[in-house]
């Protein structure tokens, strides 16, 4: 699968999670395709160099600060880009989840 193709499954989750829950804003088509890119990015780059530097806290949690890492860098999406809008915390947390789950079902359908 291609990162084009990614990157719209990703665009499609954001606008998705945002539509479903109101502590996460996104002002346009526009925003959400820049907040997917950015989201991706992070993903690639920052996201392993946090699982290395949390390893231990994440073994003691089972696993389960990993969504914590998730909901960290959703928010730091969030206070990047503009147009794209997370309340707090726990909005992260659960919009990270959803557009996680929902990347994977769109993924699984094609």
């Amino acid at each position: 699968m291609g990162i084009i193709w990614s990157w719209i499954i990703l665009t499609v989750a954001i606008l998705i999670v945002s539509y479903l829950l109101p502590g996460i804003r996104v002002a346009g088509l526009g925003s959400a395709i820049f907040a997917a890119a950015v989201l991706g990015i992070f993903n690639a780059i920052l996201k392993p160099i946090l699982v290395i530097l949390t390893l231990p806290l994440t073994i003691v949690t089972f696993g389960l600060f990993l969504f914590v890492i998730n909901a960290l860098l959703f928010m730091l999406v969030g206070a990047v880009v503009d147009g794209f809008r997370v309340d707090s915390f726990w909005w992260a947390l659960l919009g990270s989840l959803l557009v996680s789950l929902l990347n994977y079902l769109i993924q699984s359908m094609t």
